[in-house]
């Protein structure tokens, strides 16, 4: 129930902001997340370089209140990592949505963030520097024109290249590393105008970066073998 607090004076300015005079009480996500009657379940994130990324998941129905009183029924998502970290997310699918759809729509942001990151680090986004907005919105442009090329590139490499079996076994991975970001800007550097690699330095490069990566990933997936069987 809603309604406008009455005044216990005369004096003063009326009240205009809404006040909930319902008895119930919001809850912290913390404490649905400590709740003793939260169930989790334990699921697969997705597939990584240095093995599968697991975490604990707990899905509800729950009610948000909006700043203007405006009650929606959502799904929450609570993960709770192997560390304890706990996160959680919000999501407005339909009631009948499976929990292992949810589970994963969750997880979707890693990538999106990812992409911010690359952005940043790799094509300058994070050194633009400018006191005009159409400044800005030109540098916005580029930076996603230039994210765009960068994905076609990787897919390209992908449709193009096969993950050879034969050198997953030699590594001992599961998944061999990607092509990334660092990678293609890497190899455009022997083709530019004014190249500061030349192609076979180029390939040789990502080769080795590659290799150090399957080699970093076999490390971690000895670890938790060994984890599992001691435990």
């Amino acid at each position: 129930m809603v309604g406008r607090p009455r005044r216990h004076s005369r004096r003063g300015r009326a009240p205009t902001r809404l006040k909930v005079l319902s008895r119930h009480c919001p809850h912290p996500v913390g404490r649905v997340a400590r709740s003793r009657h939260t169930v989790w379940q334990r699921a697969t994130v997705r597939q990584a370089e240095r093995g599968a990324l697991e975490a604990d998941f707990a899905v509800q129905r729950v009610w948000t209140l909006t700043d203007t009183l405006h009650v929606r029924e959502e799904w929450l998502v609570i993960r709770r990592d192997l560390d304890g970290r706990l996160t959680f997310v919000l999501l407005n699918d339909p009631a009948d949505t499976p929990q292992e759809v949810l589970i994963q729509a969750s997880c979707q942001r890693y990538f999106t963030e990812r992409t911010y990151q690359d952005a940043k680090s790799e094509l300058g986004w994070a050194d633009f520097q400018a006191r005009k907005y159409r400044a800005w919105e030109h540098q916005v442009a580029l930076t996603a024109a230039a994210l765009w090329f960068v994905a076609s590139v990787k897919l390209c490499w992908r449709q193009q290249y096969e993950r050879d079996p034969e050198l997953i076994r030699q590594l001992e991975v599961e998944v061999l590393p990607a092509l990334s970001t660092a990678n293609v800007r890497e190899l455009l550097q022997a083709v530019l105008p004014v190249p500061q690699l030349t192609p076979e330095q180029a390939r040789q490069l990502v080769v080795q970066h590659l290799i150090n990566r399957s080699r970093s990933t076999r490390s971690r997936l000895k670890a938790q073998r060994e984890h599992n069987d001691s435990s």
